[in-house]
């Protein structure tokens, strides 16, 4: 049987770091990362042949549970038939379609491979149709890891306690403001200062890339207000929180709520849930906008697997799945999840928030939501480790970083869902008693 170590050590000596992603290496946890193997419901396994269940759930995609039957069948389908076209399908037109009927702000849809494919093209298109080059960007926002969006970023650049990236030119890094989030004055003097020059603003929907921040009640709306008043345009990523929030994503929660603060962001990325565990990503906005986009426009964009079958196949599948009721389930699921283990933070007294965006949440070692990147890095996230290793002890996959969201799947059933609230009582005791490392 190989071993979890013996796996990392044979990866270390082919791949940089032995990840092809920096969170996977543990660098914040510490340990041995596990290789897995095999994904079934709410379970993941590794190549030990123990199994976990799972709270990370692919970063997101797996909403419906792993390997669902009918993402596994239309997968195999479409690999059936062939796995690379490098020209258009139907199948691009349906999906496109699916997005647009959730999510009213988008109007044409690109679709693209990566979350960062997504944001990289949204800005070019924001800078090509405004004409102006500067982009302003919040504090602890990651919006993947093109050259332009590494500053103060979060995810795994705040995992890494990273300010940047080596290899982003000066100039280039200084075509991006960034700015703290949640905070009007802010954004109020940077339009100030810099109005005619910005092309746009990029903001997640709900911040959950430094744990979860969600935007203050208004926020976004200010956003776009402040945007538009000064010919720019606003972006909103939906890469993690769209069609896993809810059926419209973060925005559809904003539309349904009592606030009153209507609006309508320029354009949407969307990652994660829109491929169903493949690499597909989109962005998609106002007509005009997206026209700009080749071959129509002046601003190019093109992939040889942009809209891949296989990868479109189980998006089509995963949103068709994605009805009220698996909502209804994740709902459930992240409230059960979430309640226990506050109250095991409540009863080991270590001091804790939760912050929710919909069925996404996450803890932050400290007393009082925090509501920007140097509130959420303002904790005792030396107890995450040990919480952390407690929890994979007994059999429960957290995210390795405390700067990360949780996420539940609708395939949590009471076995998996018991597994979770009994391992959480010692696991709090051990975040307790943890001790901040020596300088």
């Amino acid at each position: 049987m190989t071993t979890n170590q013996q796996a990392f050590d044979r990866a270390r000596a082919a791949i940089p770091g032995g990840v092809n992603s920096p969170v996977r290496a543990f660098g914040s946890v510490g340990g041995t990362p596990r290789f897995f193997v095999e994904a079934n419901g709410a379970y993941i396994t590794d190549v030990e042949g123990r199994s976990y269940v799972d709270l990370v759930n692919s970063w997101g995609p797996a909403i419906l549970g792993h390997a669902h039957p009918s993402v596994i069948k239309a997968v195999q389908d479409a690999a059936g038939r062939g796995l690379s076209f490098g020209a258009s399908t139907p199948g691009e037109t349906e999906l496109a379609e699916l997005i647009l009927a959730r999510v009213p702000a988008v109007q044409k849809v690109r679709l693209v491979s990566t979350g960062t494919e997504a944001t990289m093209t949204a800005i070019r298109l924001a800078r090509g149709f405004t004409g102006r080059d500067l982009l302003v960007k919040f504090a602890g926002h990651y919006h993947g890891h093109s050259d332009g969006l590494l500053a103060e970023a979060g995810s795994g650049l705040a995992t890494m306690a990273m300010p940047g990236s080596a290899g982003v030119t000066a100039a280039t890094a200084a075509q991006t403001l960034v700015i703290p989030y949640n905070d009007r004055d802010a954004v109020t003097a940077v339009f100030a200062e810099f109005g005619d020059r910005i092309a746009a603003v990029i903001t997640e929907a709900a911040a959950a890339n430094m744990g979860v921040v969600t935007p203050l009640p208004g926020f976004n709306a200010f956003l776009a207000g402040t945007a538009h008043s000064n010919g720019a345009l606003l972006i909103v990523d939906e890469v993690l929180t769209g069609f896993r929030v809810g059926a419209g994503g973060w925005l559809g929660l904003e539309a349904g709520d009592d606030s009153g603060q209507a609006y309508t962001p320029d354009l949407v990325t969307f990652g994660k849930v829109v491929g169903g565990g493949l690499p597909l990503a989109a962005l998609g906005g106002r007509a005009d906008i997206m026209d700009y986009l080749a071959p129509l426009g002046p601003v190019y964009q093109a992939g040889t697997l942009s809209g891949n079958p296989v990868a479109v196949a189980a998006g089509i599948a995963t949103l068709k799945a994605a009805d009220t009721s698996v909502y209804e389930r994740l709902n459930r699921a992240a409230e059960t999840v979430s309640t226990a283990a506050a109250a095991a933070f409540e009863a080991a007294g270590v001091a804790y928030s939760v912050q929710y965006a919909g069925n996404l949440f996450s803890f932050a070692f400290r007393s009082g939501v925090p509501e920007s990147y140097e509130q959420v890095k303002a904790q005792d996230a030396f107890r995450y480790p040990a919480f952390f290793h407690a929890m994979l002890d007994a059999g429960v996959s957290l995210p390795p970083s405390v700067f990360e969201a949780w996420f539940v799947s609708a395939a949590l059933d009471d076995e998996a869902t018991d597994r979770i609230l009994t391992a959480l009582p010692a696991a709090a005791r051990a975040a307790a008693a943890a001790t901040l490392p020596a300088a």
